[in-house]
């Protein structure tokens, strides 16, 4: 199958420090600051994620940003969608792109997400705690699209029929999204760019109809939390034997999904009636950010992240009315869990089967469990990850190691 489908990673700039995170976080933080803290948190969560080929990188630095093109390019990814944020005239995290800009250098496909949400100590984007506030008006709309213009006027910018391609990734903040992208479009024509090609992420409210808030298109973001499979450890039996210390206390503090239930659930989503481009995650798991009531994605693997992606592909490719174009959550989300960068556990794994998807999407595929959450399935993991784990531990013990 010649799919020509256009696959575009989020990426998150977070990997330098800055500012506002030294007195917010500490001197020096960066992502790495949680990632590197991380500790499993009970037997067979895979915790923590140490990089491989690039370490633990510094995104100041052009040789890395040039060797993430290159390993994103050698594996089929067309491009990166970089997360900009705006805060009423002030930017920050905005260094990575910005030397892209300037520099011309690498020469890779780039679009901009803007990730329009309050920045608060909970990492959560709500009202709670708030480090940084958005505060909307139309003279912003006005002054964010013509700090734009440079950005959509390069090469390099992934364009959909011409138009610049611009995400957001919560228009239901915005008080009047149409107003905003009827402000976009008319001042990007004013100063010669054309038009815009403009989508909003299904993140948190889903089924929106793009056109009727003014944009052009909407894309899932994976993970879809109103489609996302049952929680595995939430029942009474299971509290109180946690309560009797006969089941990990992590299991039900957290709220851990199966990798399997995610993605078909995902695949199962009935096609709507504007065009949405579909989305993908290799993996998730918010645990290194969150000390509790984290959620925690178990038994995920390269094979089920192919299937799901080659699923994905089909689907662009039997819409012949609509761009192709398939979205990767994400590049380097190494504190969410979700990375197609390599790590130690994996390799270049994830990344081989992205190319895999990419170039064979009709392949036969079964390494995704399609059946219901059910009680074998936890009963099985609390045997294999638990009992299993202690037996291996008292083994330990009686032979002296």
């Amino acid at each position: 199958m010649n799919t020509n489908i256009r696959a575009i990673a989020f990426h998150l700039p977070q990997f330098h420090p800055i500012p506002e995170n030294d007195e917010w976080w500490g001197k020096g933080f960066t992502e790495w600051t949680n990632v590197t803290k991380t500790k499993s948190r009970f037997p067979g969560h895979y915790q923590p994620h140490r990089p491989a080929d690039l370490g633990y990188y510094d995104l100041r630095l052009p040789e890395t940003r040039e060797h993430q093109a290159n390993l994103a390019r050698a594996y089929g990814i067309e491009g990166f969608c970089y997360y900009h944020y705006w805060f009423n005239g002030r930017r920050v995290l905005e260094r990575p792109v910005n030397e892209i800009l300037e520099s011309g250098n690498p020469d890779f496909p780039f679009c901009l997400c803007w990730a329009n949400e309050n920045w608060t100590r909970t990492w959560s984007g709500g009202s709670k705690d708030i480090l940084l506030e958005q505060k909307y008006s139309h003279e912003d709309d006005l002054e964010h699209i013509r700090s734009l213009l440079p950005l959509f006027s390069d090469p390099r910018y992934i364009r959909i029929d011409g138009k610049p391609l611009f995400l957001v990734y919560r228009t239901e903040l915005l008080p009047n999204p149409q107003k905003t992208a009827d402000i976009w479009r008319a001042e990007a024509i004013k100063q010669g760019i054309g038009e815009l090609y403009l989508v909003r992420v299904e993140s948190f409210i889903n089924n929106i109809d793009p056109k009727t808030i003014g944009f052009d298109a909407a894309v899932e973001f994976a993970p879809d939390w109103h489609n996302k499979g049952s929680r595995l450890f939430d029942n009474e039996l299971l509290k109180k034997l946690t309560k009797l210390r006969l089941f990990p206390k992590s299991l039900t503090d957290n709220t851990v999904i199966n990798y399997d239930a995610l993605a078909t659930a995902m695949m199962r989503k009935p096609k709507p009636d504007y065009i949405r481009f579909p989305g993908v995650t290799p993996c998730w798991d918010n645990s290194a950010r969150r000390e509790k009531n984290a959620v925690i994605f178990i038994n995920s693997t390269p094979d089920k992240y192919e299937e799901w992606l080659a699923d994905a592909v089909r689907k662009v490719c039997t819409n012949t009315d609509t761009p192709k174009l398939v979205f990767i959550n994400a590049w380097n989300e190494w504190a969410e869990g979700s990375h197609l960068e390599p790590d130690q556990k994996w390799g270049h794994a994830y990344l081989q089967a992205t190319l895999n998807a990419l170039t064979d999407p009709s392949k036969t595929r079964n390494a995704i469990k399609h059946s219901h959450d059910g009680f074998f399935i936890k009963i099985s993991y609390f045997y294999d990850r638990y009992i299993g784990w202690r037996f291996q531990q008292l083994g330990k013990h009686l032979n002296g190691k």
